[in-house]
């Protein structure tokens, strides 16, 4: 009985590169905006009012 060969896995070093270093200028983009919103805090918007309804006149 022979055992079915199972194919080696192709690693494309390329695209693994890629993704690498798409993680390290991410990693580094959210650092970034984190310095940044801590420099410089965005207001927060004042609260809304309820809206209510317009009183309709009798003619």
């Amino acid at each position: 009985m022979s055992d079915p060969t199972v194919p080696a896995t192709v690693i494309d070093l390329a695209e693994a590169r890629r993704d690498r270093l798409h993680d390290i200028h991410e990693a580094r983009l959210l650092e970034v905006r984190k310095a940044f919103e801590k420099a410089f805090p965005l207001p927060e918007p004042p609260p809304k009012k309820p809206r209510s309804k317009k009183k309709s006149r009798k003619r």
